[in-house]
């Protein structure tokens, strides 16, 4: 089995002055992936980072991050499962955001879980096996 990790998990790894790497030591042993939004979520990151030698450092950890992980993209399929995904979670009153909702189809469209450090809204997600670090 296979998992994608959510933005939430790499604020975490960057907060502990940990690597993208050490991944492995709070992950199941398994390959990890990104959705496409997240890897754009950790580039906004980088834009919205000042001063700017902060900036440099979150940038290079973010490449760091780009370089080992790989990057599964948002295409026709998952964007089909997005959107049955939203309708039904809005029919119940449930929605979560538009990019988690991406993140959980992308997973669900993929075949793999999501590694969180937000487990109350991915739980909404219908099917979808939702790991957290232990950190």
């Amino acid at each position: 089995m296979a998992f994608l990790v959510d933005t939430s998990v790499f604020i975490g790894i960057e907060r502990r002055g940990l690597q993208p790497e050490d991944l492995d030591r709070i992950a199941p042993p398994q390959e990890a992936s990104l959705a496409s939004i997240t890897a754009s979520e950790l580039i906004v990151g980088v834009y919205r980072t000042t001063p700017e030698n902060r900036r440099n450092r979150r940038a290079a950890f973010v490449e760091r991050v780009l370089d080992v992980i790989p990057v599964l993209p948002l295409d026709l399929q998952v964007a089909r499962a997005h959107a049955r995904m939203t309708a039904d979670l809005m029919a119940t009153g449930t929605a979560i955001g538009a990019h988690d909702l991406i993140i959980a189809a992308t997973a669900l469209v993929n075949g793999h879980d999501v590694l969180t450090d937000n487990p109350r809204h991915f739980g909404r997600v219908l099917g979808l096996v939702v790991l957290v670090p232990t950190w």
